[in-house]
Formats: C-alpha cells, structure tokens, sequence
C-alpha cells in the first residue's frame, strides 16, 4: 500500500531523532517514495544529512514545509510546540490538512487551538521505532476521519505497531510504551548483573538477557496468551523458576512496577 497519493508529500517539521527514525520506516517499507518527504529542521547541518541519507527534500524552513505537505508530522519537544504551530502564517498553510503531533503532553485541545482549521492527531512513538520496533498510540481529534486515523496508523506502522486510544488514556500511552523502553532497559542490565555476578561474562550475559526478553516480549503479542499463562508455563514445582519469583515477590516487584507507571503518568500529564 501507499500513504499517499503519488503526488501528495508527508512533511515532517522537526525531523530530529524520532522523525528520522519514521522517515526511514516508511521508506523502508515502500509506503512512500524519497521525492514524496519533505522535512524540516532548526539545525541545517541536520537537513542536509537527511537529504544525504534518504534522498528526501530537507531544509530549515518549517512555513515552507507546511505550504508544501499534504499531512504534518509534527516532531519537536513539547516545549517547543507553540513555537512552531502558533503563527497565523502556519495556520493558514496547515488548514484543511492532516497534523499529527508527537509532543509527550500536549492534549488534542492545546493543538486545535493552535490549529483550528486542521484535523489533528496526537501520537505517541517510543525509540525502538529506530530499529522498526516501535509502539505508538494515536489519539484522534473531533472531526478527524475514519480515513485519515487509517493514514496515521499506517504511518507509525511502518516503524512496529500502532494503536488508536482514548485521549484520556495518552498519559498512560506515554507511559508505558514511551517511558517503558528505559524501565525494561534498566530490567536487563539488572539481569545481566546478577549473571556477572556469578562469573559470566559481561557480554554474554547482556545478550543472554535482552535475547530473553525479546523472546518473552514476542511470545505474548503473537500467542495472545495472558503473560500469567506463559509465566506458569515455565514454572515446575520445586523448581528455579519459583524460587526467583520468590524472590520477585519479595522485593515488592509489582508494586514497583506499577508505581513505576502511575508516577510516569503523572508527569507526563505536565508536560503539554
């Protein structure tokens, strides 16, 4: 399939790292052809790089790719969004059009006020889209169609998986998979260093330990198994497993784990 029509362009204003990372997907992918991007980025030595290395049209000029595009991708820090969407010029440039925003906090209402006369999206990637593995949420605005919320999550499928959410959910979204990636990050080297610790080494044992959880993590989304069910498949009575859970349950691992969340949730609810 094809986002967009062959003479239509996907600008992506602010195409740091996260909108690099989308650009590549979608290439890769085949959804859209090089000549149908154009990006945008304060620092110039940054466009030049993109045009170098994904053949796209670049430059440092956000007005001019928000004239140009068919659908904004909107990729710059939350701090930074009043900035970039709210100036009559862009408004007028924009209306009519799809904009999908990945600024963490910035709630559906703050865009359409910035944007009145365009539909908007607001989405929530996380960086395993760098290596195609990402998950997004997407939350629709009022009056944004069935067809452009199937643009959008086609869009952030190129780099994983995407999934429409209530907006009330997006703290949660952000969370979880835009947050969750450090957290798991942290459950690895914690793993690797119990290994090194009983004398393997280093390297192994971080493979060892991020080979296992990728293969957890695919067991559960391609068996549709509750993780509970996996989890008591690996189980034996008397065996190491249950000892190690003990000791799991012990440190309060849930609790953690999901305090881990709910504090995430709550400052990502500030960040807008």
């Amino acid at each position: 399939m094809t986002l967009l029509e062959a003479n239509q362009t996907l600008g992506v204003i602010g195409c740091g790292t996260m909108g690099e990372a989308i650009v590549r997907g979608i290439l890769g992918s085949g959804n859209l052809a090089a000549a149908q991007i154009f990006a945008s980025d304060a620092r110039a030595e940054i466009a030049t790089a993109l045009t170098a290395k994904h053949g796209i049209r670049a430059g440092t000029d956000n007005l001019a790719v928000a004239h140009a595009c068919h659908v904004a991708l909107v990729c710059v820090k939350p701090y930074q969004i009043a900035g970039v969407l709210d100036h009559e010029a862009v408004r007028t440039a924009l209306a009519g059009k799809l904009v999908i925003s990945i600024a963490a906090g910035v709630r559906l209402e703050k865009l359409r006020g910035y944007l009145p006369g365009s539909a908007v999206i607001r989405a929530m990637p996380n960086t395993p889209a760098l290596i195609g593995e990402g998950m997004a949420g997407l939350a629709r605005g009022k009056g944004t169609s069935d067809a452009q919320m199937a643009l959008a999550l086609a869009l952030f499928a190129s780099v994983g998986r995407a999934q429409e959410v209530d907006e009330a959910h997006m703290d949660i979204v952000t969370a979880v998979a835009g947050s969750g990636p450090a957290f798991v990050f942290v459950l690895i080297d914690a793993l690797a260093d119990g290994a090194v610790r009983l004398g393997l080494r280093r390297d192994a044992a971080v493979a060892m330990a991020a080979q296992m959880v990728q293969g957890a993590a695919r067991m559960v989304l391609q068996t549709g198994a509750h993780p509970a069910v996996l989890k008591d498949q690996v189980t034996t009575p008397g065996g190491c497993t249950i000892a190690g859970l003990g000791v799991m349950e012990d440190g309060k691992i849930r609790s953690v784990l999901a305090r881990t969340i709910e504090e995430a949730a709550r400052v990502a609810g500030k960040l807008g």
